[in-house]
């Protein structure tokens, strides 16, 4: 399902005056963030083929805790791969409604790849802040599993090897995704009030169900976050984000 633009000027350049960052990435911290495991694999990984993925996910920091997001082919046909999440950390950050997330990440250049930034708590609570797959190389995914929303953004800034910044509003009554500087959609149903839920930033390997999986001679594939911050507004600046994050 792809929702159109809602009509109207868009809010503040996503992010109200008074946010202040509240979660900065140091994806070398192991109290910010675990590796190598997630409860939205079954029984916390290490495998997920029912999702059409080939990752075997590994806590190895030569795979993730630099901020670039590695996978390296097994002989077993299996993919070692990188994953950290802030769910069951010491920290044990998560996101909330009005927060708004910013990072700067280089797109991987290999077919197969499944980079994402996204949320998950609970079996669900699924909001993707990005994935790309280098098959279609202009392509963004954009969707909110909460309220069943998404949009399929094609964009010339976008492409294999890339540098591109996102900025994810997660209003209750609606999310933003901004690309670059630009909203690119807000799909005016948002997360509800209650919402909550942990970070996840990994890459994946496609298994072949929806998208190609990786070429014979790739043996490895890498893509790069280079910044991730969290910025939630004070208690005026979260009402003015929720105004302008509803669709007029």
């Amino acid at each position: 399902m792809t929702e159109p633009l809602p009509s109207g000027p868009p809010s503040a350049h996503g992010r109200p005056r008074s946010s202040p960052v509240v979660f900065t990435a140091d994806f070398a911290s192991t109290t910010q963030w675990v590796a190598g495991r997630s409860w939205a694999y079954p029984g916390g990984g290490p495998v997920n083929p029912r999702d059409d993925k080939l990752d075997y996910l590994v806590a190895d920091a030569a795979y993730s805790r630099s901020g670039v997001f590695r996978a390296r082919r097994r002989q077993d046909g299996r993919w070692n791969t990188g994953l950290l999440t802030t769910e069951g950390s010491e920290e044990g950050f998560t996101v909330r409604p009005g927060d708004v997330l910013e990072a700067r990440v280089r797109l991987p250049r290999e077919i197969g790849a499944w980079p994402a930034i996204w949320t998950w708590r609970d079996g669900d609570q699924e909001i993707d802040v990005f994935e790309y797959h280098p098959d279609n190389p202009d392509l963004l995914e954009f969707t909110n599993h909460v309220r069943g929303t998404n949009r399929y953004h094609h964009d010339d800034v976008v492409g294999p090897g890339a540098w591109i910044d996102l900025r994810t509003v997660f209003g209750a009554r609606s999310v933003e995704w901004w690309l670059n500087g630009t909203r690119v959609f807000a799909d005016g149903r948002g997360v509800g009030r209650g919402w909550h839920a942990y970070l996840i930033v990994n890459l994946s390997v496609c298994a072949g169900r929806y998208h190609p999986p990786p070429e014979p001679r790739t043996t490895e594939m890498s893509y790069e976050v280079s910044k991730l911050v969290v910025r939630r507004p004070t208690t005026a600046g979260a009402a003015t984000a929720e105004e302008d994050a509803t669709p007029s």
